[in-house]
């Protein structure tokens, strides 16, 4: 099984980036992916990130069990609303998580508006995926660290582990909270090898960022020499058991 952990669909009013529906199925197709979990682009106001969930929410009822969603609104919102929109998510849409993104929110994830995301988490029984790398400096993931201790039964994803120029900080991080995991897109492959042998497998999981991007990334596992349970692991049992997926499915359909 195949999950990309880190998917994204609509109109990005921050990187002005587009994202579609089509690129996500042509590269599940394409790539032998099962299961993609699939978050807004950036957008600011509740409206727009409420269009944006339902969106998501259509395409996971159009491919069930091959799309799910995570929940993405812009952490400033005011403390009410934030909340009603995330446990909407969570309740009614059925998505699997939440995620910080500390560039394109402009967020610092030990203060306030940061914290309360965690703190939500924790009370709904879900991951936070946060983006780490470009941005800081509120993408390093050495901020984690208090974070990760004080939500210690929180699973922390960091999304891109570190990005390269912050890989070294990832890798210490998740060596020092078991709660923390790494989703390894933009990362080279021998230190994926590496923290697979020193961190664990159960700790790496696979994700595209960008649907083109999904074959190159699988590569990478493929290439580097890993064993075949270390692959299963990477590429879909970790992602299963962290966002607690209930499938068993085996192909795309």
């Amino acid at each position: 099984m195949i999950i990309d952990t880190h998917a994204h669909l609509g109109k990005d009013k921050v990187f002005d980036e587009e994202f579609g529906e089509e690129e996500l199925i042509e590269a599940q197709k394409r790539n032998g992916i099962n299961i993609t979990i699939v978050q807004p682009a950036t957008v600011n106001s509740i409206e727009d990130v409420k269009k944006q969930h339902d969106r998501i929410f259509e395409l996971c009822k159009r491919y069930p069990g091959r799309f799910y969603g995570m929940a993405n609104p812009n952490p400033h919102l005011p403390e009410n609303i934030y909340e009603v929109e995330l446990r909407r998510c969570i309740s009614k849409l059925k998505f699997v998580g939440v995620k910080l993104q500390p560039f394109a929110h402009a967020v610092n994830p030990l203060g306030h508006d940061g914290r309360k995301v965690f703190a939500l988490a924790n009370k709904l029984k879900i991951p936070v995926m946060v983006h780490t790398g470009s941005g800081i400096p509120w993408s390093e993931p050495s901020l984690l660290h208090p974070i990760a201790e004080e939500y210690s039964t929180v699973k922390i994803i960091v999304a891109h582990a570190g990005m390269m120029v912050f890989a070294s900080e990832a890798a210490y991080l998740t060596k020092k909270h078991v709660n923390v995991f790494l989703e390894c897109s933009w990362t080279a492959g021998f230190l994926i090898k590496e923290w697979i042998k020193c961190i664990g497998k159960d700790r790496i999981m696979f994700g595209s960022d960008h649907a083109d991007n999904a074959a190159v990334e699988l590569i990478k596992y493929r290439s580097i020499g890993l064993t075949n349970e270390e692959i299963d692991w990477a590429l879909g049992k970790t992602a299963k058991s962290v966002f607690r997926l209930k499938t068993n499915l085996n192909k795309n359909e």
